[in-house]
This record gives structure tokens, sequence and C-alpha cells, in this order.
């Protein structure tokens, strides 16, 4: 039989995404618009453990969908990867009388919630990151803000780098992954684009491609450098010592996090939110909700977290042949 859910807790864990705050509202209202009483967690786990919970009713989620950041804050957690705080997680939920849990977050904040599943929380995650490096999902929240955000900002780049005739090294954010640089580079007509999935530290290459280009007439060179790879200010010095063109580098940073979050990241993160309370409202737990194939769904947190995610050949192939 499964578990009837009377209270539902929602909490945001590891980095922040525009979006998160159309999902937390997304969970408030449907779970109330289903009977239900909801707590929000404040910090994440670290606001679990130590007991940071506050009610939430409709009215406190008001004018919060066009917000950027979370309203409940969030927080890495250290002792929370522990058995002993995991216990004590579940304890806290179950003396504020949480038998349902939302966490909005990437694979680190799931690890948390397959965690507190095994100890009888009932648990659903919502991919929450600008990354889009979740596998089981082909849309994260505020992807689609950030990489927004991220061409408008080289965009702006691009203007200066022309009249000066310089190369432009602007480095993305992504963690381990090359997504935000693959849009962007394609967006924003990039010469080059480095992402760790691809990138073979063959610094000849570019070198080679500035001087050619330069030779072509080119007037600027935009390289597109994901965070995974980094070191973008020694890059650009080791580029201008060897091409004699000025090269500059920008690190954008987490602008990219914030700001108000787009129609696409409010409507799906809403989508999403409501769908986690779906599956909890129906005794669910254990799962993650993801988007495939033009519908929303949802998968086992332990499947979600064993699957691997690549770059799509195709796109990087094309964006190497637009460069040109």
């Amino acid at each position: 039989m499964a578990k009837q859910i009377e209270t539902i807790g929602v909490l945001t864990s590891g980095g922040d995404a525009p979006g998160m705050n159309a999902a937390i509202r997304a969970v408030v209202r449907r779970a109330i618009s289903s009977g239900k009483k909801v707590k929000g967690i404040l910090k994440g786990y670290n606001g679990l453990l130590n007991e940071e919970i506050i009610d939430l009713s409709a009215r406190d989620v008001s004018d919060t969908i066009s917000r950027g950041g979370t309203i409940l804050y969030t927080a890495r957690c250290a002792e929370f990867r522990t058995a002993e705080g995991q216990k004590q997680g579940a304890e806290v939920c179950r003396k504020h009388g949480i038998d349902g849990l939302v966490v909005i977050g990437g694979d680190g904040s799931f690890a948390g919630a397959q965690k507190l599943a095994n100890l009888g929380v009932n648990t659903i995650g919502v991919p929450g990151t600008i990354d889009l490096d979740i596998a089981c999902s082909e849309y994260t929240i505020g992807f689609d803000t950030a990489v927004n955000t991220a061409m408008q900002a080289i965009d702006k780049v691009r203007d200066t780098s022309t009249s000066h005739e310089r190369c432009s090294i602007i480095e993305v954010m992504g963690r381990g992954a090359g997504y935000i640089a693959l849009w962007c580079g394609i967006a924003n007509g990039a010469e080059d684009i480095l992402i760790p999935e691809k990138y073979d530290y063959d610094e000849q290459k570019l070198i080679n491609n500035i001087i050619n280009n330069r030779k072509r007439g080119k007037k600027h060179h935009i390289i597109i450098n994901a965070e995974g790879i980094g070191h973008s200010t020694s890059m650009a010095r080791r580029i201008e010592a060897a091409t004699g063109v000025e090269t500059r580098a920008t690190i954008l940073g987490h602008m990219q996090r914030g700001g108000s979050p787009t129609c696409k990241d409010r409507v799906y993160a809403s989508m999403m939110g409501a769908y986690a309370t779906d599956l909890l409202c129906d005794g669910k737990t254990n799962r993650v909700v993801g988007y495939k194939n033009g519908d929303f769904t949802d998968f086992d947190i332990n499947e979600a977290l064993a699957m691997q995610k690549g770059i799509s050949e195709f796109m990087f192939e094309v964006s190497r042949s637009l460069s040109v």
C-alpha cells in the first residue's frame, strides 16, 4: 500500500539556478491544491540538519516566479554525505511531520535524496542546474536562462573585440560539462569552442587557426572556453605571445546563475515542480523528474545516477563546420 503523504517539504541544494523559485512555487501551490501542507527547508541539507524549517502558504510564494536565485537559499553540506548526517536528516523530517520531500538540485543533491528515501522519507528529485549535466533529462532548470545570459554577454565582448581587432577568450560555466560553451559557440559564431568532452589541449591548433584567419582578413577571433578547461588568462598570454595578436580573457562567472528566468525556465520548472508533487501524492519515492522526447517523465534515482550523458556529436560537428 502506498504511503499516505500529509506534509511535503521542499529544499534547494547545490548551486542556484534561475527558475528554482518557479519550481518551489509550483510545489507549494500544487500540494496545497491537493490538500497537503508544505514546509520549506532553508539552506538545503545544511538547513535540514539545523532544523531551519518554515511553513509555506500559497501567499508566501506570490511574486516569486520572476525572481532569480532561490527564496529558500542554498548551501553545500559535507556533513550530509555521512551516514550519521543522513540518519539525522531523516529524523528531522519525521520530527517535523515531513513525510514527502522534493529536492531541487543536481546529481549531488539526488544522491542525498536517495539516502533519505532509503531511510523511509518519500523523496523526489527535480533537476535544477545551469550545467545541463543531468543524464536522465534533456532539460535542467536554469540552463536556458544561463545560456542566454552568456550569449548576450559574449555578443558585447565581440563588439569590442572587433573594434580592437583582438582575440577574445570567453570562459563560461558548466563545471565538467561543455553544454553552455557549445551552445554559445554556435549561437555567437565562435571561431573555436573548447569543451572538456572534446578538447585535446593542443594549443598549437588554436594558434594556427588564429594566424590563418587573420591572413584571410578576419578582424577578430572568439574562443569560447568551458570552465572545465579553465585557465583562460594564462592561455590568453600564451596565445598573444605566439601570434602577436592582442588577446584578452573574459571570465563571465556567476552572472550566469543570476537574473530573471526565461519563459522556458519558468514554465518547465513549474511543470517539474508540479510533477514531483503529484508523484509524492501518489505515494511514489526515490524518483527523479526528467524531460525526455518532448514530455515530462520520471526515473528511479538509482538508474538516473548511473546514466551517462555525452555531447551531441552532430552539434559539435556542426559547430566546427560553421566556424570557418
